[in-house]
């Protein structure tokens, strides 16, 4: 876990928030921002980079899937990823722990039950692998930029503990449920005031906004929402409908924040 490994980097980047198991809308969405199919890679002509913010997996229809193909991407320097909190209840899942299966991740479990053993084996390990290699996130273009799944604060930032973890997983929790049951959370981007560009998802929003030099990028595909990018350093937004159902309660709750 090296949250400065990629410090230098400077892009340009394609940002692209949680997808869920929207494989179809991420290959639309990749195709939208001119990314090309090579050997069941996508690779842009510009030599532009991707990054993908967690969540991979979980609620959607294809998670394997999507998995598969952000690994591969990862593995030949075209994209980064950082850990997001479906990713790694699902990593905890493969290590033999004891979760809790909810939220989704009973959809992805059941995909990976349907693979032969020696299909099992193989993912299990690479998945292993893979997140067990990747950040709960990355500093870039020499401190300019952040990327994360759920937000970090300034004062955690350059640091890599189970404080910091936790919080990059799970955004700014206060450990209370509303009555709906969904967990209370802090807004710690009204209370940002650092230079680095920090680009999150985690918490699904109908639009995307600057807060403070910050942008939530998630836009709720897996409910019918749309699955969004954030061009680096261009602060463009390029964004694909979903093909889901519409979940209107979630979208009602997105309206709202």
């Amino acid at each position: 876990m090296k949250p400065k490994e990629h410090i230098n980097e400077k892009g340009p980047f394609d940002i692209i928030g949680d997808i869920h198991g929207c494989y179809d809308e991420l290959i639309s969405l990749l195709k939208k921002l001119d990314y090309v199919e090579k050997n069941n890679l996508y690779i842009h002509k510009e030599g532009r980079k991707l990054i993908f913010l967690g969540d991979l997996s979980d609620r959607g229809p294809k998670n394997l899937k999507t998995i598969n193909l952000i690994m591969n991407l990862v593995e030949k320097n075209l994209a980064l990823y950082v850990h997001g909190n479906h990713c790694n209840k699902f990593y905890r899942y493969l290590l033999g722990r004891n979760v809790q299966i909810s939220n989704g991740l009973e959809n992805t479990i059941e995909e990976y039950e349907n693979l032969s053993k020696t299909e099992k084996d193989i993912f299990r390990n690479k998945y292993i692998n893979f997140y067990e290699s990747q950040s709960d996130y990355w500093i870039l273009d020499k401190g300019n930029l952040i990327v994360v799944h759920a937000g970090i604060k300034e004062s955690l930032i350059g640091r890599y503990d189970k404080r910091v973890e936790k919080f990059c997983l799970y955004g700014d929790i206060t450990g209370e449920k509303d009555e709906k049951g969904y967990p209370i959370r802090k807004d710690w981007a009204k209370n940002y005031t650092g230079k680095a560009m920090i680009v999150y998802g985690h918490t699904p929003v109908l639009e995307a906004k600057w807060i403070n030099n910050t942008i939530d990028i998630d836009l709720g595909c897996v409910f019918g929402g749309k699955l969004a990018c954030l061009r680096y350093p261009e602060k463009e937004i390029i964004t694909v409908n979903s093909n889901q159902p519409k979940n209107e309660e979630k979208l009602k709750i997105m309206e709202e924040k």
